[in-house]
This record gives structure tokens, C-alpha cells and sequence, in this order.
């Protein structure tokens, strides 16, 4: 940045240093590296721009700090990125709102820029300024803001200014706001896609704002020539307009103004735009009304779910539970189901993984006969997918299922392929078994769990995936918060303690992680006699990461041994284990081994 330096950065680290003043010495630095030629510097002194506003105070950082950084945007992207968030909340720093307005200066420089990112962070801390300047501020300097980029000769310009309508309309005067939807509309029908995208993008924001008349009169017509656009990329960012402007409208109103509109949207050319409207299809339901959506979205619906395209067939899926709550039970299994039976077979992943996480939302909706007639089939089928996201978003979504059939049936026709998931050779759905076990086991009961579940949740501990160890290890602490530590003690630590002989040190390792979990969970009995002399016994482990996980596990458990009142045991056998430790001829050991020191110490 070669630009004349205004007085503030003529402070640098010499000046200050022959001061000697060790207060001021920081700022300089930043002043200095806010014109270093070195991009990160830059940066970083825009990241810790208001370090030097405090220091210059308000009226220095408004005089010669604030034109500094307008005269400055001629920089890299991600230093302009940088400002331009910085700015945003940047108010207070220039003596509070009154002042707010020169910020606007910078910021409109930034919304003109080539770089989109760069605009749009302009636009976001620009319309933040503007909702907190007084009414003459608006009029006399956000406006006129707005005009000039509304009417600049480049179209980045004219794309930022179709975001800082909204923000402030109902804050200016209402000739401003009669002005503010004449240049809009000059926008929604500027020559350039990207304007009108930008437009159509925004007009949402500004209906909410807008009477009723003036949606109706004014802005109607232009969202009606942007929906039909010839352009899908504008066509596409017309849904938001259409759930903005139906929500303003009566349903008599809709079924004249938009439903033609909306049916060329469902049967667009696009599949773009028929993506779009089949990902809000739940919103524009709702927007619509019940009348609309009996006669009309049905039909729509069934197709936008066989639509020729993955893309659109996956938004749709996701709308499935959302959009038969609306409509009554006989029409979901009559319309909706068999659309649903070909989504879990669809060629389509995208589809199957969509459909998976959505389909248990069923359920509750189509209650606990036609759950199990319909669903559970559907469900098992899934379970049993090819593909491991589509098992995996199926397991994860189980509990709505449950609360509608119970725990008895969703086991007798589940548990067999929950089991065998248990053994899937994708990690993550093991993983999201284990975390789902505890839930199962609350409705299971002890004696169902002991027989079925059991021995699955022992065998994961054994597992080659470090993360299904872990999960294991959290997973006996849930268990045996649910069943208590009598359970604990009489069926899962025995096991675990001859782990503790294996001859892989992996399954000893394994002993550790389980029994220091545990120990927060049972009783001082089961600590005294159970835990802490089989977690001791393995500091003498001929493998180093035995004997440093040993000391951290004493640092976990010491705390537990006073709050029990086995102060005893502290000074024998644990003490004497771990100044052994600490004298280990491994590093990590003898690091380990200290700090638990430093615990028992404490």
C-alpha cells in the first residue's frame, strides 16, 4: 500500500522506543505492520484494528485512522474479507452511533469490489450500521448510498445494493421508501443475471417490511417477471419471494396470484429450480394454505419425489414427514408410501441416506398399526443398505420409532440386524450401535439386555478401531448408570478385570480406559477391592504406554478415593507405585507419573 501516511502512522517502533514509552510500543508495532508489505502482517493488524482505534481515541481513529482505511482498499482479498467484518462492529470505536455514518464511506468502497465474498461481508456489517443510525443519518447518508451503488456503471455495485434495502426502508421516511421500491425495481429488471439473482435473492427480506398494498401493486409484478425469468439461476432464488409474498396473502388471493406460478415451478425445465422448490416444498406448503395444498401440492409432491433427477428426489425426501403431517393418514398410505417404498430402493445413495435420516418421522404420524405394517419392513430393508451413511442415518433416528411402537416390537423385528450392524466393517456404524445401546438397554430391561446385548458390548472392546474402544469403554459407564453398579460388578467389570491378563496390551489398555471410567460411577467397595488394584498391578507393565495410561489413570481416580474417604489407599499401594513410575526410564512415564504426583500432593 503506497499511499501518503496520514499522522497516526507516523508513531513507529523507534519514535517510541526513544520515549520510552512500553505502553505505546504494542500500537506501534500494529501501526507498523498495517503498512508492511507482508500480506499476513496486514491481516493480522486489520484483525486488531480496534487495538489502535482504543489507543488513537475516538476522534483520531474518525479523522485519520477511518480515511486511512478507506484510501487503503486497494489490497488482497482476504485483508479486504478481513476490514470488512471489522467494520461492522466498529460503531463504538468512532464515538457510538452518531457517528456510525462514516463507516458507511469504506464499507460502500468494499460492496463495489470484484471479490463476492468480499461484497457480501460489506453488505452484512453495512446493513448491521444502518439499523442502528438515527433517521437523519438514513437520509442523508445510507441513502444516498444506496443510490450510487443502485446506479453504479458496474454490476457489483448494483449486487450490493440490492441486499441494503431491507435493513433500513422502515426506517426512512415514507417519500424515501416510495423512492427505495422504484430503484429496486430498476434492479429486478437490470440486464445483468447477477443483478437480477441478487434481487430476486433479497426480496424476501424486503416484503416483510412492505404493506400489503404495495406487495400486491408493486412488488407482485416484479417477482412474477423474476419467477419467470430466462435465466434458472434467477428463476431458482424465487421460492423464498413466493413464501414471503403468500404469507401476505389471503388463500383466495394465493389460489389467483401465485398458483400458476407455482405450478411452473414444480414442472420447470430446471431441475435446479424444481430443487429448490422441492427443498422448501414443506415452507411453501404451509405459506399456501390447506385448501391449496389438498388440491394442488399433493399431486405435485408424488412427482417432485419421482422426479427424473437424484438431486431433486433427495431434496424431496427430506420433506416427507413434514409434508404428510399436513395431510390426512389415508392419503399418506394411498399417495405418499408407495413413493416411499421406491425412494428406499432408489439407484440413488444420496436418495437412500436422505429418505433414512427423514422415514422415522413417519411414525408418529402414521401411528403404531400402519408403523409396523408399513415402516418396519422398510426400516429392515435400509438396515441392510449397501451403503454404510444409509445404515448409519437409519440407527441414529431409531428412537422416534420406539416412542410409537415400543421397545418389545422394534426389538423382535430389529435387534437381529441391529446385531449384525454391530459387526459392520464401517467403523461409524458400529459407532452409532454403541451409542444407541444405552437407549435399548433402558427398554430392555436387565435380563433381556444381559442375553442379547451383553456379550456384543464386552467384544467391542476388543475392537482394532481405537474410537469403538473408546465408545466402549463411555458405553459400560451409561449401562451401568442405567442398571446400577451391583449389575456392574456381578456381569461386566469381571470380564473387564481378565482383560487385564491378555496378552495383547491393546486388550490391557482396554482394562485401564474401562476401569477408570467406571470408577466414576460405583461404589467405594467396588473402587477399593476391584478398580484400583488391578489398575495398579499393571504398573509394572513391561509396555511404556501401559505404565504412563496406569499414572494418568491414578491422576483420574485420587480425587475419587478422597471424595470416598480411601485416603489409605492413597499413601499404600498407590503412592509407592507411582514415585516408582516417576523414576521410569520413559520419558512420557516419568511426565505422567509426576503430574499424578502433583494431584496427590495437592
Amino acid at each position: 500500500m503506497n499511499l501518503a501516511q496520514p499522522p497516526f502512522l507516523l508513531i513507529s517502533r523507534n519514535t517510541i522506543h526513544m520515549a520510552d514509552n512500553g505502553d505505546l510500543y504494542p500500537i506501534a508495532v500494529l501501526i507498523d505492520e498495517l503498512k508492511h508489505d507482508d500480506v499476513a502482517l496486514r491481516l493480522g493488524a486489520i484483525r486488531r484494528i480496534s487495538t489502535i482505534a482504543l489507543a488513537l481515541g475516538v476522534e483520531r481513529t474518525r479523522d485519520e485512522l477511518i480515511p486511512f482505511l478507506d484510501e487503503s482498499i486497494d489490497d488482497e482479498d482476504e485483508v479486504l474479507l478481513a476490514l470488512a467484518e471489522e467494520l461492522g462492529g466498529f460503531v463504538d470505536f468512532v464515538g457510538g452511533p452518531q457517528y456510525g455514518h462514516l463507516l458507511l464511506t469504506p464499507l460502500e468502497t468494499l460492496a463495489a469490489v470484484e471479490e463476492t465474498v468480499v461484497r457480501e461481508k460489506a453488505v452484512e456489517s453495512t446493513a448491521k450500521i444502518g439499523q442502528l443510525l438515527a433517521a437523519q443519518q438514513i437520509e442523508d447518508h445510507y441513502i444516498p448510498m444506496v443510490n450510487r451503488l443502485s446506479k453504479g456503471d458496474w454490476f457489483t455495485s448494483r449486487t450490493s445494493a440490492c441486499g441494503l434495502y431491507a435493513p433500513v426502508y422502515h426506517l426512512a421516511s415514507q417519500k424515501t421508501q416510495d423512492d427505495l421500491r422504484a430503484l429496486y425495481a430498476t434492479l429486478c429488471k437490470d440486464e445483468t443475471p447477477m443483478v437480477r439473482r441478487a434481487a430476486a435473492t433479497n426480496l424476501a427480506k424486503l416484503v416483510s417490511k412492505l404493506t400489503k398494498p404495495h406487495v400486491v401493486g408493486e412488488i407482485f409484478p416484479l417477482f412474477s417477471a423474476l419467477a419467470q425469468d430466462e435465466q434458472d439461476s434467477v428463476r431458482l432464488l424465487t421460492v423464498e419471494g413466493f413464501i414471503s409474498i403468500a404469507g401476505v396473502l389471503t388463500p383466495e388471493e394465493t389460489k389467483s396470484m401465485l398458483l400458476t406460478i407455482l405450478r411452473s415451478m414444480c414442472v420447470d425445465k430446471s431441475w435446479r429450480v424444481r430443487y429448490m422448490i422441492a427443498e422448501k416444498f414443506v415452507a411453501v406448503s404451509k405459506a399456501v394454505g390447506n385448501d391449496i395444498v389438498k388440491e394442488e401440492l399433493i399431486h405435485a409432491f408424488v412427482q417432485v419425489l419421482k422426479d427424473n433427477e437424484a438431486e431433486v428426489r433427495t431434496a424431496a425426501s427430506t420433506q416427507v414427514p413434514g409434508f404428510s403431517a399436513m395431510i390426512e393418514k389415508d392419503v399418506v398410505l394411498r399417495e405418499i408410501m408407495p413413493c416411499v417404498r421406491d425412494l428406499v430402493a432408489d439407484s440413488s445413495q444420496h436418495v437412500r441416506a436422505a429418505l433414512a435420516t427423514e422415514i422415522s418421522g413417519l411414525a408418529p404420524i402414521l401411528g403404531k398399526e400402519h408403523t409396523i405394517e408399513h415402516l418396519l419392513p422398510l426400516f429392515l430393508l435400509l438396515l441392510k443398505d449397501e451403503a454404510s451413511e444409509v445404515r448409519l442415518n437409519i440407527i441414529s433416528k431409531l428412537d422416534k420409532v420406539n416412542d410409537v411402537i415400543g421397545i418389545e416390537l422394534l426389538s423382535q423385528s430389529l435387534l437381529p440386524a441391529i446385531v449384525e450392524l454391530a459387526e459392520d466393517k464401517q467403523w461409524r456404524v458400529r459407532l452409532a450401535i454403541i451409542e444407541n445401546i444405552p437407549l435399548l438397554a433402558s427398554q430392555l430391561g436387565v435380563k433381556f439386555f444381559d442375553e442379547k446385548l451383553g456379550p456384543l458390548c464386552m467384544s467391542w472392546l476388543g475392537d482394532c478401531v481405537f474410537s469403538i474402544r473408546e465408545a466402549a469403554t463411555i458405553n459400560l459407564r451409561k449401562l451401568t448408570e442405567v442398571f446400577g453398579y451391583e449389575w456392574a460388578k456381578q456381569s461386566i467389570i469381571p470380564k473387564v478385570l481378565a482383560m487385564g491378563q491378555h496378552s495383547n496390551y491393546l486388550y490391557r489398555m482396554t482394562t485401564i480406559f474401562s476401569l477408570t471410567t467406571l470408577s466414576h460411577v460405583v461404589s467405594a467397595e467396588v473402587l477399593k477391592d476391584l478398580i484400583v488394584p488391578t489398575i495398579n498391578s499393571l504398573a509394572a507393565d513391561p509396555i511404556p504406554n501401559i505404565r504412563f495410561n496406569v499414572a494418568k489413570s491414578l491422576e483420574e481416580v485420587l480425587p475419587l478415593l478422597k471424595k470416598h474417604g480411601l485416603v489409605s489407599l492413597v499413601q499404600d499401594p498407590i503412592k509407592p507405585s507411582l514415585v516408582k513410575l516417576s523414576e521410569d526410564s520413559d520419558m512420557d512415564v516419568r511426565f505422567y507419573a509426576n503430574r499424578a504426583l502433583g494431584v496427590l500432593a495437592a
